[in-house]
């Protein structure tokens, strides 16, 4: 999946000059938390309603509305803007969320603001990718890393009549060179599927059999 196909492209932008109050009033009648700062197209900044709702205590106990109006977008926004491509994965744009600590992402092409994505639309996202909006079941199956092994499990799914909806991998946290393949299928008895899997040399992480006993 790629930013383009999440991102919200009639985007609510601000200029530097534009006043906060106006941008808390503008944040306010939209129910939106990030704002693009741009001049034309070019995005110079960012400003969330967090930044704008900062400034009031600044400016002393008695909250004076003229003082508001005076204050530039400038004064609070964020100038060192980081930014993905349309054409970006949606995990790269998770990935800079992440590691910088960000609720936002504009989208730039050409020099130009094109789209904005937020924490919400990658969240969003991510348990699309996962399944998480599908019925079904979830199973996790701890699989060493080599050729070969989704085709086998594939294979055992295809011989019960069992649709994988979705499938991911993750480094196993207990095993070297072993990772976690965790699938959701289209049915809700794992039971006789799991037991397949499990009896062809593959460990069943979830859902986990009591203790002493297996799927066998």
């Amino acid at each position: 999946m790629l930013v383009e196909e999440i991102m919200t492209r009639q985007v609510i932008t601000l200029t530097p000059e534009d006043r906060v109050l106006y941008a808390l009033q503008l944040a306010k009648a939209n129910r939106i938390r990030h704002f693009p700062v741009v001049e034309g197209k070019k995005v110079v900044g960012v400003v969330s309603e967090r930044d704008l709702r900062s400034a009031i205590p600044a400016l002393g106990l008695q909250l004076d509305l003229r003082q508001l109006e005076q204050t530039p977008v400038r004064a609070l926004m964020h100038t060192e803007v980081i930014t993905v491509h349309p054409l970006d994965p949606i995990e790269e744009a998770a990935r800079l969320m992440y590691q910088h600590k960000i609720g936002c992402l504009p989208v730039v092409s050409g020099g130009e603001l094109v789209g904005i994505i937020t924490e919400t639309d990658v969240l969003r996202s991510l348990v699309e990718l996962l399944g998480g909006l599908h019925s079904g079941s979830r199973l996790e199956v701890e699989v060493p890393d080599r050729p070969g092994v989704l085709a086998e499990i594939g294979e055992i799914t295809k011989r019960h009549g069992i649709n994988i909806t979705s499938l991911f991998l993750a480094p196993s946290r207990r095993q070297p060179g072993h990772q976690v393949l965790v699938l959701r299928l289209d049915v809700m008895d794992l039971h006789s599927v799991a037991r397949d899997i499990e009896a062809a040399g593959y460990q069943i992480v979830w859902p986990a059999p009591k203790p002493g006993e297996s799927f066998s």
